[in-house]
């Protein structure tokens, strides 16, 4: 995945390969102008975030539907496919480990971790919750790239670290914490509650 992509872009492109995906490839070509109005975007902006993937849209035509697709899958990797595991499978670790959603993307959720030995070998939506003081070893075998950590804040940190020391890269932290990471490792933090309370303070 290209490096000089502005954060907000990148953001936006899973919107509209979701949106693309909705079409009858039959149609064809889909024009920026047409996804920036089913998406109530701005047409420049649309046009500005396609261009940082291989797609070629042609002059009062647009972009081949299925190219367009196809480019945004390349530049998302959704074509190779990464394995992910859950932290905490409490009320929200349960809920990810049962959406389907994560498989348009290449990702496979394959198991949960838990420290609660009356989850522990137990299945939620046929994937295993594994014991998380043997992360080490079931990080290898299931061969894991990304982590989504679901615990209580004050054990978000004591996850991150575990996961790093077991060679995870890449988080997704839904716990309200700010975690401390080498520069090595990216975290995307999902603040539910904030992102609520800014909704809510909107208009």
């Amino acid at each position: 995945m290209k490096s000089d992509i502005p954060v907000t872009s990148l953001q936006r492109l899973p919107v509209y390969l979701n949106y693309l995906k909705s079409l009858d490839t039959r149609e064809g070509y889909v024009s920026s102008g047409a996804i920036a109005r089913a998406l109530n975007m701005g047409e420049v902006l649309v046009r500005k975030d396609l261009a940082y993937t291989s797609a070629e849209g042609k002059t009062r035509v647009g972009y081949k539907l299925v190219e367009l697709i196809s480019a945004l899958e390349d530049y998302l990797g959704c074509k190779d496919r990464k394995n992910a595991v859950i932290v905490g499978a409490g009320g929200l670790g349960s809920a990810l480990l049962a959406y389907g959603g994560f498989s348009n993307y290449g990702i496979d959720v394959v198991a949960a971790f838990d420290n609660d030995s009356s989850k522990i070998g137990a299945e939620i939506a046929g994937k295993p919750v594994l014991d998380f003081n043997d992360a080490q070893n079931g990080i290898n075998r299931l061969d894991v790239k990304l982590a989504v950590i679901c615990v209580p804040s004050a054990h978000a940190q004591d996850a991150a670290d575990a996961l790093i020391d077991c060679g995870v890269k890449k988080i997704l932290n839904f716990a309200p914490a700010l975690l401390k990471v080498p520069e090595s490792v990216t975290v995307r933090n999902v603040d539910l509650a904030a992102n609520l309370a800014i909704l809510s303070s909107m208009g």
